[in-house]
């Protein structure tokens, strides 16, 4: 199993540069960052050298999807920005050559609207895949359970076999989050054993509470053999918003 720390949820509780050096103390050899924008290209890939560490993963800009908008990706008076968002993150990814890039669905605040959303995510998502394509990157797509995250456009196994379909682009996979799908009560290691081939990236947190696992319902030292067995090649992102410090709730890696 390869494991991510991912540095927007972990080590918060020292500014960003550092981050990557406590990843590394820890043992991780791969991280992964939510938005990667604030800083320039240039100083994460210095982070990451001086560290001995890769990026796998972050995201295409998604506005202000997190605090409460409806993101860029399938907002069809919003295609332009995604266009900027698309370049803005391939010209990141030029520089950090992350594995993947995971593109946010968003969300459709007005339900009459969520046909014309669709169509519209579904054309990004196409442009997407060839954008990064170009560049050698995964471009991935993520289910967000929608008790937490009302209105999300995908939010369960349904929904992300049936956007796989409508694109139907060989460059586009999964990021599979193990927290939001047991929220929605998804078969997890059930959809694994059916589709794990179309999924390039993993995420997990314990459920409830999105904290480290040991604090919630979800046996990980199953999932985890369960991913083992069916021979997954892919990192596991820690995605987690930590319950006690960082370093502490780490328990779980050190068991592995």
């Amino acid at each position: 199993m390869r494991f991510s720390a991912n540095l927007s949820m972990l080590f918060t509780e020292v500014p960003m540069p550092e981050r990557f050096a406590l990843a590394r103390e820890q043992g991780f050899s791969a991280v992964e960052i939510q938005f990667p924008y604030q800083w320039p290209a240039t100083a994460i890939k210095q982070w990451l050298d001086e560290n001995a560490l890769t990026l796998v993963l972050f995201n295409v800009d998604a506005d202000s999807l997190l605090q409460g908008g409806e993101g860029l990706a399938a907002v069809p008076a919003k295609r332009q920005e995604f266009r900027a968002a698309l370049q803005l993150a391939a010209e990141y990814a030029t520089v950090l050559q992350p594995s993947c890039i995971n593109v946010l669905p968003g969300r459709c605040l007005q339900a009459h609207l969520k046909a014309d959303y669709w169509h519209c995510l579904i054309d990004n998502l196409r442009l997407a895949c060839e954008v990064f394509e170009e560049i050698q990157v995964t471009t991935v797509v993520e289910a967000i359970n929608s008790l937490d995250m009302p209105g999300f456009m995908i939010d369960d196994h349904a929904g992300m076999l049936q956007v796989l379909q409508a694109v139907n682009h060989p460059q586009l996979k999964l990021q599979y989050d193990v927290y939001h799908m047991a929220k929605m009560q998804q078969d997890i290691a059930g959809f694994w054993r059916e589709h794990l081939q179309k999924i390039a990236h993993i995420q997990f947190a314990d459920c409830p509470g999105r904290h480290e696992p040991g604090t919630g319902q979800l046996d990980f030292s199953c999932l985890f053999a369960d991913l083992d067995r069916l021979g997954y090649q892919g990192f596991l992102g820690a995605e987690y918003k930590p319950q006690v410090s960082s370093v502490a709730s780490l328990s779980w890696f050190k068991a592995i």
